[in-house]
């Protein structure tokens, strides 16, 4: 007797079975844009993708190196019982999302891990500074990333060791110039209108994701909006010397009470960051996710997703955040437990999302300017890049932005 097989689905498995996490997730936002439809099982063998049998799905499976699975009627009843009596959903992914990336001219790939993860994935993005953000560019996009950028106009506070190197000098010359053009007299005023611009995007719809610098400095010039924190150094005049009790913090989204450091010597912005912490506690540590219900927080879950619960700690111009300087209503993800740091944290703004992973480089604990750039082709499987990528594809869910 000859018995066929109806094969009705592919799965693309995400638990430690997959050959390559990452490109898994260029390979559903592909089947998105050729409007074939993407089902994410949450909580599911590591967050696991679900296609209809596809020809395009299996050649990109097999070209990109991708595990995958072809599941039957009874092995998808089996996998949608699993998903029904356990803590797990199916998410239908609607459309591939729009991806912008705010980032300066000069800046290559490698200076960030969200465009090296984009381009190891093969997502398309484009980017944008600050000029098209004031122009309402950003609208274009349903998810915005934004570059380790220091939005307080002080340059990543590298005065100390890099002031006199041809990079930092150029840096300086490139903010000065635009900021002149946009009619702004200090870089520190250009990069405020910017956040305030974001902070709107955010409310009317828009999806963001930072790392390193651009997690708290946004805040940081929010709430010195009505004062000046920047020093002579910077900017050519003196902080103001009231600065902090001037501080607005209903300006600003995830932080709160925090003081602001003002020395141009020193490389810290606020007591938000727990670098100096991080750096005592050293390598051999790891920040934990946190687990959320799939069927009742869909959003913080789906940014969870990952084959291991415990991720190895990695360094940045921000590390982490201090549990005590976060507003109540922010979301945390991801913690060293039994620390003060919080490392990945998400939170509900008008109708849109911010959320913000502390560190540089999942790959690269301590990452160096001049460092070469990290091949992800060796960390095919790293859960860190796969927080980055989950913030990439949660949007397919959701509705575009639109500018009121």
């Amino acid at each position: 007797m000859i018995l066929f097989f109806l094969f009705t689905k592919i799965l693309i498995p995400m638990d430690l079975s997959q050959s390559d996490h990452l490109k898994s997730y260029g390979i559903a936002y592909k089947a998105l844009e050729k409007g074939i439809k993407v089902e994410w099982l949450l909580n599911y063998r590591g967050g696991s993708f679900l296609f209809p049998d596809n020809d395009f799905v299996i050649k990109e499976c097999k070209l990109k190196g991708v595990s995958f699975e072809y599941v039957d009627i009874n092995k998808e009843s089996e996998i949608r019982k699993i998903i029904e009596e356990n803590n797990m959903a199916s998410i239908l992914l609607e459309k591939a999302p729009k991806i912008g990336v705010y980032v300066p001219k000069n800046k290559e790939p490698w200076d960030d891990a969200v465009r090296l993860a984009l381009e190891y994935a093969e997502i398309p993005y484009k980017t944008l500074w600050d000029e098209e953000v004031l122009k309402g560019e950003i609208y274009k996009y349903d998810w915005l990333h934004l570059h380790h950028e220091d939005f307080t106009g002080q340059y990543g506070k590298f005065y100390s060791s890099y002031k006199d190197a041809d990079w930092y000098k150029e840096e300086v010359k490139m903010n000065e110039m635009m900021a002149k053009k946009l009619g702004f007299k200090k870089v520190s005023q250009l990069k405020l209108a910017v956040v305030k611009e974001i902070k709107k995007y955010i409310y009317e719809g828009g999806m963001v994701f930072s790392m390193c610098s651009a997690t708290d400095t946004p805040d940081i010039a929010l709430a010195a909006e009505a004062t000046d924190i920047v020093p002579k150094e910077f900017d050519g005049d003196p902080v103001d010397p009231h600065y902090q009790q001037k501080l607005n913090y209903d300006n600003t989204l995830l932080f709160e009470n925090f003081i602001v450091y003002t020395d141009p010597y020193l490389y810290e912005h606020s007591d938000i960051d727990t670098y100096l912490e991080a750096i005592s506690r050293g390598e051999e540590v790891y920040f934990s996710l946190f687990d959320f219900s799939a069927k009742h927080d869909p959003v913080p879950c789906m940014l969870v997703q990952n084959h291991v619960s415990l991720i190895k700690e990695f360094l940045g111009q921000n590390v982490g955040f201090r549990r005590n300087r976060l507003k109540k209503d922010v979301l945390i993800l991801g913690e060293i437990k039994n620390t003060e740091e919080v490392k990945y944290i998400h939170k509900n703004y008008g109708k849109g999302t911010i959320t913000c992973l502390g560190g540089h480089d999942p790959e690269d604990y301590a990452h160096r300017i001049g460092d070469p750039p990290t091949n992800l082709s060796l960390h095919k499987n790293s859960p860190g890049y796969r927080l980055i990528l989950n913030n990439v594809l949660f949007p397919a869910a959701e509705k575009k932005p639109k500018k009121t």
